[in-house]
């Protein structure tokens, strides 16, 4: 309830009609929708849980800290694609990052009718910001105090705010009005349930009020089941525009139906319609929807039983068109996991489920949501011949379905009854011909599944099984890869009396292959040591490969002056003629006169912290990549490191950001520095790389070296007292 206010005053002073707040846990890397007003959470259920690295507007702009504005459609269309195929409607969008203090807390995200200008006027964009601010400050006070607000199981609603409340004269009033129209009327809350009925409506559609109130049109009424119907009611909630269409009702009964939507639902009005001509049309909407005079006479406009209740088709197509879109994207089993649990347990109503495969004659879980910890341990590593659903459907490749725990027990007289479920699927998951796995679906109550429900979950499982099989193959290759790059980074940095060093590497959140990026401290003898960072371009093993021989190199020159070492290390590269280019800095750490003499390839300038806490970027003669030209030379700088100093290495990962200006975002990582107090180095690394906000996912590997010069074993210091400027070139020559 926290952040109730805030977002309520944001959607009446932006005049949004819809806001949406989502959360980033500490350490979780998934934006969790918790609080939302103005629209249903059935339209937003796929988007309850999102990874950073997804690309839709709200992850957009809480990783890459800006606000992002949606106009329109069909802007949505070009730049978020998969959102706009799943919400074909128009309305306009804004969202922006939630932080404070350099924390990320999570992300805002404000609807407008279609009719909305295409451009944020100065008060929206005022109003998104002070409610993030406002926002932000909340969340930021109640971690400091011990009560941080985290998010719930469900989203939290905020209902539609009333201009005034009816007495009980005005109420039975209003209702003898609706009563008397010739039309009918009806009222539906944003979930799409009828609230409010006139007698007339309710003799219209065929039904009488006590069965229509409280149900979804499209479920009462089977001549309604047609998703085209409750794609109108979607429209119309999302747009905030009128909407219109008409209806058969079977067998020969026209009804036209207008919807006029607000914050709180919508109104609607019933009657009947002219044969000669039925239309559908979102009023002031781009194109006209297709007609239920369109359909053939066998089509979903006629009459029809009706199934079991569960989800509507429209609610089922919608997550499985969400489902489709975002496996294509899937890296990962977790990731998988993630999005397979995200659009399947909605649309179906499922409780729990389990994705497994097999290995080494066992079962083994891989990903799973809504299961208890003891359930997952009983049936973790169960042998391949145990007697159970789960096994015989990966042995089988047969679908199996328990509409109850009888249904099971019939089947598996050995069964037990786990976490009070009701119902499951067991799904096989087959790719290129092999089974590669099983889907797990559980209910909390009964669920009799009809034909298409089976088939269209049976089909679904295909979905999936492709993307567990990519996703077991990328993983395999991920811990391959990430066991390659390990082996070609140091395994520890050496002990060097007069120095406190620390080095952390960071592969990029959503780059399969390794990358490039080393770092490296060479103890050379008494006083002496050598630092080195760099990156080669490209994630693949040839960067990597490419690195090894890099830091062979560099190894095999330390000692020299730093030109000289960048210089052969260059010639070398060149003779390689690898196709790729690799940046470097190269540090002489001369410890008993407090020195440093160091030279760059195009790599990032260092930066240096003074013992008082003063931080300069050091400007150094940049010179070329290596592997360009075989006869570069590359330029000494001499700097003073006097006790208590700390040298800071990186490599651009740690600087640069969508659309950010690198000199800035090194500017702010030297301001960042300069704040942090006199820790160890082991610690201070910590500081930095929280700066960058590692709960965002990263498009470039990170390396990091901290340098920090310690006082003399006799308690003496540096020579000279002022800070030295840096820029002196020194021959090597």
């Amino acid at each position: 309830m926290l952040l109730d206010a805030p977002l309520v005053q944001a959607v009446q002073e932006s005049g949004a009609s819809a806001g949406l707040v989502f959360l980033l846990p500490p350490g979780d890397s998934r934006l969790h929708l918790t609080v939302m007003t103005g629209i249903s959470r059935r339209i937003v259920a796929p988007w309850e849980r999102m990874r950073l690295a997804g690309s839709v507007p709200v992850t957009d702009a809480v990783r890459e800290r800006r606000l992002v504005w949606v106009a329109g459609h069909e802007e949505m269309a070009r730049r978020y694609p998969r959102a706009a195929l799943a919400l074909p409607y128009a309305f306009a969008l804004a969202t922006a990052p939630i932080t404070a203090d350099g924390t990320d807390w999570g992300g805002l995200a404000l609807l407008w009718p279609g009719s909305h200008p295409p451009d944020l006027s100065p008060r929206e964009h005022d109003s998104l910001r002070a409610c993030c601010h406002h926002l932000g400050l909340l969340l930021q006070h109640a971690a400091d105090t011990g009560h941080p607000v985290l998010p719930g199981p469900e989203p939290r609603i905020i209902p539609a705010l009333r201009t005034r409340a009816p007495g009980a004269a005005e109420a039975l009033a209003a209702f003898d009005f609706a009563e008397r129209l010739p039309e009918g009327a009806c009222a539906l809350d944003l979930d799409g349930r009828i609230t409010f009925l006139t007698a007339t409506a309710a003799e219209l559609v065929g039904a009488t009020v006590g069965e229509l109130r409280g149900a979804l049109p499209w479920e009462a009424l089977p001549w309604l089941r047609d998703p085209v119907f409750e794609d109108h009611y979607r429209a119309a909630v999302i747009s905030r525009q009128p909407v219109s269409f008409t209806a058969l009702r079977p067998p020969d009964r026209w009804l036209s139906f207008r919807l006029h939507p607000d914050a709180g639902g919508l109104s609607v009005l019933i009657a009947p319609a002219p044969t000669d001509r039925p239309t559908d049309r979102t009023e002031g909407g781009p194109a006209d929807l297709p007609t239920a005079a369109d359909r053939p006479a066998d089509g979903p406009g006629r009459s029809r039983p009706a199934g079991p209740a569960g989800p509507s088709r429209t609610d089922v197509l919608y997550h499985l068109l969400h489902l489709a879109a975002a496996l294509t994207e899937a890296v990962g089993v977790q990731d998988v996991t993630e999005r397979v649990a995200n659009q399947i347990m909605p649309a179906f109503g499922v409780h729990a489920l389990a994705l497994t495969t097999a290995a080494e004659g066992r079962l083994r879980i891989v990903g799973h949501r809504g299961f208890t910890a003891d359930v997952l341990d009983r049936f973790e590593g169960l042998p391949l011949t145990a007697d159970t659903p789960v096994v015989r459907v990966l042995s089988s490749g047969v679908p199996s379905f328990f509409a109850t725990f009888e249904d099971l027990r019939r089947a598996y007289p050995e069964a037990v009854l786990e976490d009070d479920m009701a119902a499951w699927a067991f799904l096989p998951l087959i790719a290129s011909g092999a089974p590669v796995g099983s889907l797990v679906l559980a209910y909390d109550r009964p669920f009799p599944w009809s034909p298409q429900e089976r088939a269209m979950l049976t089909s679904l499982a295909g979905l999936v099984a492709q993307a567990l099989d990519r996703a077991l193959l990328y993983d395999t290759k991920h811990r391959l890869a990430r066991s390659l790059q390990a082996g070609l980074l140091p395994t520890g940095l050496p002990r060097i009396p007069g120095l406190d060093v620390a080095a952390r590497y960071l592969p990029a959140g959503r780059v399969t292959d390794i990358g490039g990026d080393f770092y490296d401290l060479i103890h050379l003898g008494e006083g002496t040591a050598a630092a080195a960072i760099g990156d080669v371009q490209g994630h693949n093993v040839n960067a990597a490969a490419l690195m090894g021989q890099v830091r062979t190199a560099v190894h095999a020159t330390a000692g020299a002056p730093p030109g000289e070492v960048l210089a052969r290390t260059n010639r070398l590269l060149t003779d390689l003629d690898a196709g790729l280019l690799t940046s470097c800095l190269y540090v002489h750490l001369d410890l008993a006169e407090h020195r440093a003499r160091m030279a760059s390839a195009g790599h990032p300038p260092p930066l240096l912290r003074h013992p008082d806490g003063y931080t300069e970027v050091l400007t150094l003669p940049p010179g070329l990549l290596l592997g360009i030209d075989p006869d570069t030379d590359y330029p000494t700088t001499e700097i003073t490191l006097r006790p208590g100093s700390v040298l800071a290495l990186y490599t651009d990962g740690l600087v640069e950001s969508p659309g950010g200006d690198i000199e800035e975002e090194i500017a702010g990582l030297a301001g960042h520095l300069a704040r942090s107090g006199p820790p160890p180095m082991e610690t201070l690394a910590d500081d930095l790389l929280h700066r960058t906000g590692l709960t965002s996912p990263r498009g470039d590997d990170i390396a990091l070296l901290l340098i920090g010069a310690q006082a003399d074993d006799d308690g003496g210091t540096a020579p000279g007292t002022g800070r030295d400027t840096p820029g002196r070139d020194c021959s090597d020559g």
